[in-house]
């Protein structure tokens, strides 16, 4: 299926979630003197405008990032994640959001390497114009990102963070996350992999993180974080959530002192909640 556009959604309580982990752990890694990779399966479109196209039809960033924006009380993660966020609105005025790859090639070191994947073909070429003058430093490839990974694990420097975020439009998304998990563990069991999912009244949901949860790996976290209580028909996202293997030992205590000041700011109703959940595998 290609008609899923992130565009409609950029910046909402789910890309806060995802990309404020994003950038915890592309810190975290960057502190070592070793190069990784990012590694984006799905990356969209790179940026996305907030005053015009999709964005204005659904004006999700109003309950996400523009909550935040004027905020001066922010916890140290939350502040960080939105330096990035300022830097592509240099004049103070949140008119564009920044879609995941942005991220990374914000926070990483200009010597290493990211590698996108994105199969929607209008995505792809804003993609590919939003990174045109990044030389070798950025790769973009139009692919299915589930299938890419198995070409491109392990990668050169041996270390890389993962990120897989599927539109799951698609119920067999799902499957399809746990079996490329499983793929991926094979070809590079140490890796650091981050896998949003949204949070739905749907089973599949449960039984992705039930089979992501029995993975070999040496540690995971999975973190949710709900804004609104979930509606009586069944219908919506109410939040979302974050699966990471093989996490920074030190995002968990981040989390833990950064998701109950989050939650309450994006909450919409009294249902809003967080929670973190991590193991080491024996």
């Amino acid at each position: 299926m290609l008609s899923y556009r992130h565009a409609f959604h950029a910046g909402n309580h789910a890309d806060v979630l995802k990309h404020l982990i994003q950038v915890q752990i592309i810190d975290y890694l960057g502190q070592k003197d070793k190069p990784f990779w990012y590694i984006d399966t799905h990356a969209g479109a790179g940026a996305y405008s907030l005053t015009e196209g999709y964005a204005t039809k659904t004006a999700e960033y109003v309950d996400g990032v523009a909550r935040l924006w004027q905020r001066d009380d922010l916890p140290p993660a939350v502040a960080r994640y939105l330096e990035v966020v300022r830097s592509i609105n240099p004049d103070g005025e949140l008119r564009h959001y920044p879609g995941s790859p942005w991220f990374a090639a914000e926070t990483m070191n200009r010597s290493e390497k990211l590698r996108l994947f994105e199969l929607h073909p209008s995505d792809f070429q804003l993609l590919g114009d939003c990174f045109a003058d990044a030389g070798r430093r950025i790769k973009v490839e139009k692919n299915n990102g589930f299938e890419a990974l198995k070409s491109i694990l392990p990668p050169p420097p041996r270390r890389a963070l993962v990120l897989i975020d599927p539109p799951y439009e698609d119920k067999g998304d799902y499957q399809r996350v746990v079996n490329a998990m499983q793929e991926s563990l094979k070809r590079f069991a140490t890796g650091t992999y981050a896998i949003w999912y949204p949070l739905l009244q749907r089973p599949e949901i449960k039984d992705m993180v039930a089979q992501l949860k029995a993975l070999p790996c040496q540690s995971w976290l999975d973190v949710t974080l709900t804004v609104r209580t979930p509606s009586k028909e069944g219908f919506g996202m109410h939040g979302s959530g974050m699966f990471i293997v093989n996490p920074p030992w030190t995002l968990p205590a981040t989390l833990n002192d950064t998701l109950p000041w989050l939650t309450t700011a994006l909450a919409v109703d009294k249902g809003a909640w967080h929670s973190v959940e991590y193991r080491e595998n024996s």
